[in-house]
C-alpha cells in the first residue's frame, strides 16, 4: 500500500450526479478543500462521510494522525455520519473536481441510497487513503479482476495505464446493460462478464472464469478485488495451481456477502 505523505479531512459538495449505466451512479464533489488533495493515482481510495437519514448536518471528526476513527466511534449517535470506503474514478486539480462511482442497487445500503437520492450542495466529507495497485517493473504482464464493487478501481487504473501495459482484464457486472466501451493499451484484453443470475452470489463468475482459462506466460502482477470469496479464492488458485508468489498479488476483499459494514 501507498499512502498519501499528507492528510486531512476535506469537506466538499455535490456538483453533480450521473447515472453512469444502470447500475453504476457517479457523484462528482468539488470545493476549496481539494486543493490540499495530494493525488497518487491508479485505484488510490477515500474514506467518504455523509450524513444518516434525519441528520441535517454532516459532523465529521477532527484529524488527529490515525486517530480519527477513535474519535468518531465516540461521537454520539445524533451526530455520527456514515463512513465508507470508496475508489476515486477521477481527480482535476485544475477544477477541483473529484468523481466517485457507486454501485446502484436501491436502498440495500446507505451509500447506494445516498448516491440515488444525492443532488447538487448535498456535501460530503472525504479522508484520503492509499493505493493498493503497485505492480513490480519485473511483471510481464497483470491479471486485473473484480466483481461490480471493484469496476471503478479497475477502470480507473485502466485509464492511467501506460501504452505498453499487457493485461488481462475480467469485469463481473450485474447486467449486460452495465457493459460499456473501454479505451485501453493495444496490449490488453477486457473480458466483461455480465451476471444471468440475479440470485448469483457476485465474484463467483469471474472467480470460474479465470480458474478455467489458460493464462499467459511470463511472470503476472495480479490484482483481484470484490466480495471476498473471490480475492480469497482466486488468490489460492494462483498460488497453488499456477504459482504464482504471494508478493505478487495484491488482494482485497471490499465486502462480505451477508455481512454489513459496522460504521
Amino acid at each position: 500500500m501507498q499512502f498519501p505523505h499528507h492528510r486531512r479531512m476535506m469537506r466538499t459538495r455535490v456538483l453533480r450526479v450521473e447515472r453512469t449505466t444502470d447500475n453504476f451512479v457517479t457523484v462528482t464533489v468539488h470545493g476549496a478543500d481539494l486543493a490540499h488533495f495530494e493525488f497518487l493515482g491508479n485505484d488510490q481510495c477515500v474514506r467518504v462521510f455523509f450524513a444518516r437519514p434525519g441528520q441535517e448536518r454532516l459532523t465529521l471528526p477532527e484529524y488527529d494522525g490515525e486517530g480519527w476513527f477513535p474519535q468518531y466511534k465516540q461521537m454520539p449517535d445524533e451526530v455520527r455520519p456514515y463512513v465508507r470506503n470508496y475508489t476515486m474514478r477521477r481527480f482535476d486539480p485544475d477544477t477541483l473536481e473529484l468523481d466517485i462511482e457507486f454501485v446502484a442497487h436501491g436502498d440495500e445500503g446507505p451509500a447506494s441510497a445516498w448516491a440515488l437520492a444525492a443532488c447538487e450542495g448535498q456535501e460530503l466529507g472525504l479522508f484520503p487513503e492509499c493505493t493498493y495497485y503497485l505492480p513490480p517493473p519485473e511483471a510481464d504482464w497483470h491479471l486485473l479482476v473484480g466483481d461490480e464493487s471493484a469496476v471503478p478501481a479497475l477502470l480507473a487504473i485502466l485509464e492511467q495505464a501506460p501504452d505498453d501495459l499487457r493485461a488481462r482484464v475480467y469485469l463481473e457486472v450485474p447486467s449486460a446493460a452495465d457493459v460499456r466501451p473501454v479505451r485501453t493499451p493495444a496490449g490488453t484484453e477486457v473480458h466483461w462478464l455480465p451476471r444471468q443470475d440475479p440470485h448469483a452470489t457476485p465474484g463467483r463468475l469471474a472467480l470460474h472464469t479465470v480458474q478455467s482459462s489458460a493464462l499467459p506466460e511470463g511472470r503476472p502482477y495480479c490484482w483481484v478485488a470484490g466480495e471476498n470469496g473471490l480475492p480469497t479464492g482466486l488468490r489460492r488458485t494462483l498460488v497453488r495451481e499456477h504459482g504464482v508468489p504471494k508478493e505478487d498479488i495484491s488482494f482485497m476483499g471490499y465486502w462480505r456477502e451477508g455481512v454489513a459494514a459496522i460504521a
